[in-house]
């Protein structure tokens, strides 16, 4: 039998237990009320609706927040260590019903949100990072906490840029998010948003009408079809908050703890039909075909996650398995810009090769490309600048990248669709064609004054010589002989090559400056 408690624990006890009910109920009964009414939760509701049960142990419980009438309110932001399909986690989230989930500029010590413990301790222990947000990032409210405004150009970002470099972090926007902590969302190596609630914006609707007289609703302003569609800060949209818990999960299946491992490979496993590639891609380069769906097809079966499918479609990204193991899965989409390689879609193809190279996920590039966008309105956006951006990271990625030619391959688009990694190779379908340019145009630039001398009823007959001239030169099968491609394919093998490969590449030691 216990010896009875000694008396003088129980004023302590009673305290401790009399914060805990101020804690655990966030902004207080009202407020929480208002945020279930717009089908937001608190952000311990959140948190434990994505962890195995259990598993949150919370850091800074007791924390509170400043109020008018001196009364003890719980914190803004709530942060601890959990437990994801058994694997470590660091976890913070932001409380919109405390004072809007700001960033607690109050206290000595951020708890997370923008930089603070909670990043600190997730790059100590070198273990993933999930932050949900939903706050307003500085509020002139906790501000006045302080006594003196802060000097921004004094605040450290401390380890926010650095832990991307070793561990996974992973956002979910499920509320209306500014400042700090909208620019946070998309400091991430994967990012989803809620459509039902979800918007970000440097400055929300009252900032921009003050500043610009614009009447602007919050959605319009940084809802998905803005950030998602449009300027690409954040990765996918879900209908609610529920499906991007779901959505933050499965993504985290497929990477590492941090850059010290390799995603875990699984056991069980199952093929797609290869039959079908013959069906889904058309050796016509005149014809498109679902790039999707060839992705699909490659990977094992249900094991492909696109990501940023709404943003540069012409170019599809996503991590899949072959025979268990997680690859880096790119295709050309010709459906879109022929497949052109344009500013956004650069933009998307550098963040997920920099994702995979990061955490040692070998890529498989599923090769169409007629080379960068052309013309005035690409000239002006800088797509010169951005595609040899996604050129610079494909062709430094420490990772092996299978470039499959599925079709066609030219300029500078088809450099930026493989690398000169030693253990990269190119594997070649019988309708793949390349060269520094398709030979029409080619023709048109190379012999533009051989055309104009000639009358115009004459012209077509000389531009077909010409063509015909070099389409013997420029066969796929004079570069496969004299081995400027490794090997020639049927579509029907590419996974069984692919698994090979990728098998070899899972068995060789990690090495690296990252690790």
């Amino acid at each position: 039998m216990a010896s009875a408690p000694h008396p003088d624990w129980k004023p302590l006890l009673e305290e401790l237990e009399k914060r805990r009910v101020v804690a655990m109920a966030s902004g207080g009964p009202e407020r929480v009320a208002r945020e279930h009414k717009n089908g937001r939760s608190t952000a311990r509701e959140r948190i434990l609706k994505l962890v195995d049960e259990g598993t949150f142990l919370e850091v800074g419980t007791f924390v509170t927040t400043p109020t008018k009438d001196g009364s003890l309110l719980g914190s803004t932001y709530v942060c601890g260590l959990c437990e994801i399909d058994g694997r470590p986690v660091a976890i913070g989230a932001e409380d919109y019903s405390v004072e809007g989930g700001g960033t607690g500029v109050h206290l000595p010590r951020y708890k997370g949100g923008w930089t603070g413990f909670i990043e600190e301790f997730a790059l100590g222990y070198r273990i993933p990072l999930v932050l949900l947000i939903n706050g307003v990032g500085g509020s002139v409210i906790l501000q006045e906490a302080i006594g003196y405004p802060e000097l921004q150009a004094a605040k450290s970002t401390y380890p926010m840029f650095d832990i991307m470099d070793y561990v996974p972090v992973l956002t979910a926007v499920l509320g209306p998010t500014a400042g700090s902590s909208a620019a946070r969302a998309h400091l991430s190596h994967f990012s989803v948003m809620a459509k039902d609630n979800g918007c970000l914006f440097a400055g929300g609707p009252p900032v921009v009408k003050q500043a610009l007289g614009l009447d602007i609703d919050k959605f319009a302003l940084g809802g998905v079809d803005v950030h998602v569609r449009t300027s690409g800060i954040i990765d996918n949209q879900v209908a609610n908050e529920d499906e991007a818990l779901a959505t933050l999960r499965r993504v985290f299946a497929y990477l590492p703890d941090n850059v010290g491992q390799r995603p875990a490979a699984l056991s069980k496993w199952s093929a797609n039909d290869q039959e079908e590639i013959l069906a889904i891609v058309s050796p016509s380069a005149r014809r498109v075909y679902d790039a999707q769906a060839l992705l699909r097809c490659i990977a094992d079966t249900d094991s492909f996650f696109e990501i940023a499918p709404d943003y540069g479609r012409s170019v599809r990204t996503g991590l899949g398995r072959i025979e268990g193991h997680v690859v880096g899965l790119i295709a050309s989409d010709n459906r879109f810009l022929a497949g052109s390689l344009d500013v956004a879609s650069s933009l998307k193809q550098m963040k997920f090769v920099d994702l995979c190279d990061r955490f040692h996920i070998p890529i498989a590039y599923f090769a169409d490309v007629p080379g960068f966008l052309v013309g005035p309105k690409a000239e002006e956006a800088g797509v010169l600048k951005f595609g040899a951006m996604a050129l610079r990271a494909i062709q430094k990625a420490k990772v092996p990248v299978y470039t499959v030619q599925v079709r066609r391959s030219y300029g500078l688009g088809g450099v930026a669709t493989g690398s000169a990694n030693p253990m990269s190779l190119r594997l070649c379908w019988p309708s793949a064609a390349w060269g520094d340019m398709p030979i029409e145009g080619g023709v048109e630039a190379a012999f533009r004054a051989e055309l104009s001398a000639v009358s115009p009823e004459e012209r077509p007959a000389l531009k077909e010589k010409l063509t015909k001239r070099f389409e013997a030169q420029t066969s796929v099968w004079r570069a496969i002989e004299n081995f400027s491609a490794e090997e020639m394919i049927d579509p029907r093998q590419t996974r069984g090559h692919l698994a090979r490969l990728v098998k070899l590449f899972y068995a060789r030691p990690i090495a690296g400056p990252a690790s």
